[in-house]
């Protein structure tokens, strides 16, 4: 059986540590001479409201500039960055531009000569994935020659890990995207993940696991040093490897299993030679999941039951409540805790993404998002409906439809809510090794 190699490397040193991983790897051995190359990073949110931790959200601007220097020796030109990133009003261009300035690609650009663009400003094309999946794939990508996907590494609290083929989510169009969440329960998200890099140029995936995320994949995740490095120039061999390391065996990882089965491999690593560091040195479990806790009083994350709340039914997340409604999720929940007084709210049921149900009997139903409305705007089990129509949610007529519901929700969260990721520093201080300096190009 031929095996392909994935690299295990210590992050250690700039430029060389990520130099001994492509090495390893063989990651650039089949780049051909003067290619066009397509460097894609992650950058899963930005704001310019406030700093916000950056550690294990966004790829760091040390290994984009190692991977640009490494293609230069090579004599590689054209090196394109680009990136899709998800922003609460679709039309934002400003909040992707100031991510490139802020992380430095502009400096990369003036001594490299690369290019950086944002995905959602540029030409977008379909491309059949089988099965009768069609997803639009931005067009720079797709005409490149060949692919650098340098996802961080994160557990993901809908796909168990983001790595290498998930990264690749951040190239398709917004309705694309959308699809990926559909309330099919067999071609679910996972089914559509699993494919995302089929029709890919050759590709080195190099996964940047300076730091990593548990429960991933934004700024409310547990943050990690770990300095790992790991290359392959197979991305699906990459990524069985990094969920092993993040402590997921890759069988209990639903997008990579229906990878391997899809392209007849196995998903037991047996046809994957690992290199440099060993996965039982390395590994560690980072958590996705977030637990909820329910009874006949309550449906509500884990640590919101055991405070007391009452008469809240807020459902958990599935796999159809797409990055836009995810990104509001915290929000929400934090409003209600707030609005929390002993006083027991009044059976209020909370539904979003596109497959929930209402319960029969539950006085006040809100529908949070145009895909939940959409799907129980008749239902004759709704005794109140509360609609948040819009796609995304709009903060304010959230705030509205809590304060219909009897949540005396602070509007101050909602007017101010591009304040929130700022909080989340607070776990970060005097800890040096959570270091800003990753994220600029000196």
């Amino acid at each position: 059986m031929k095996k392909t190699t994935v690299s295990i490397v210590r992050y250690e040193t700039p430029l060389e540590s990520v130099r001994k991983a492509v090495e390893l790897s063989k990651g650039l051995d089949h780049m051909p001479d003067r290619a066009r190359v397509f460097i894609k990073p992650n950058i899963v949110f930005w704001t310019s409201a406030v700093a916000f931790p950056k550690w294990g959200v966004i790829t760091t601007s040390r290994v984009v500039e190692d991977m640009v220097v490494l293609l230069k020796e090579r004599g590689i030109d054209d090196i394109t960055i680009g990136e899709g990133m998800v922003t609460m009003n679709p039309r934002d261009r400003k909040t992707p531009a100031s991510a490139f300035k802020s992380l430095g690609y502009g400096i990369l650009k003036k001594r490299y000569g690369v290019k950086y663009l944002n995905v959602m400003e540029r030409p977008f094309e379909n491309v059949d994935l089988g099965e009768g999946v069609v997803l639009k794939f931005n067009s720079d990508i797709m005409h490149s020659d060949f692919v650098v996907d340098i996802p961080v590494m994160k557990s993901h609290n809908q796909t168990h890990v983001s790595l290498g083929i998930k990264n690749l989510k951040g190239t398709i169009d917004i309705p694309s995207r959308k699809k990926c969440h559909s309330a099919d329960p067999v071609r679910d998200l996972n089914f559509m993940v699993a494919r995302l890099a089929d029709k890919m140029p050759p590709m080195l995936a190099l996964f940047d696991g300076i730091y990593t995320n548990e429960r991933g994949p934004g700024f409310d995740g547990r943050m990690r040093r770990s300095n790992l490095l790991i290359a392959s120039r197979d991305v699906l061999s990459a990524d069985l490897v990094g969920a092993a390391v993040l402590g997921h065996p890759p069988e209990t990882v639903p997008h990579l299993v229906h990878a391997a089965k899809n392209h007849g491999r196995p998903i037991d690593l047996s046809d994957v030679e690992v290199v440099g560091e060993r996965i039982e040195d390395v590994a560690a479990y980072h958590e996705f999941d977030f637990q909820y806790a329910g009874d006949e009083n309550r449906e509500l994350p884990a640590p919101m039951a055991r405070e007391g709340i009452q008469g809240v039914f807020y459902r958990k997340y599935d796999l159809s409540m797409c990055t836009y409604c995810s990104g509001i999720n915290g929000l929400v929940l934090s409003a209600i805790r707030h609005a929390w007084k002993g006083k027991r709210f009044d059976d209020v049921e909370v539904l979003t993404g596109k497959m929930m149900k209402p319960t029969a009997g539950k006085k006040k139903t809100i529908l949070l998002g145009k895909c939940i409305y959409q799907a129980n705007k008749d239902n004759p089990d709704i005794q109140e409906m509360i609609a948040v129509k819009g796609c995304p949610p709009k903060p304010m007529d959230i705030l509205n439809a809590l304060h219909r519901a009897g949540i005396d929700a602070d509007s101050g969260l909602f007017e101010n809510f591009e304040q929130l990721p700022g909080f989340f520093m607070a776990r970060y201080k005097d800890r040096p090794e959570f270091d800003e300096s990753f994220f600029h190009v000196q």
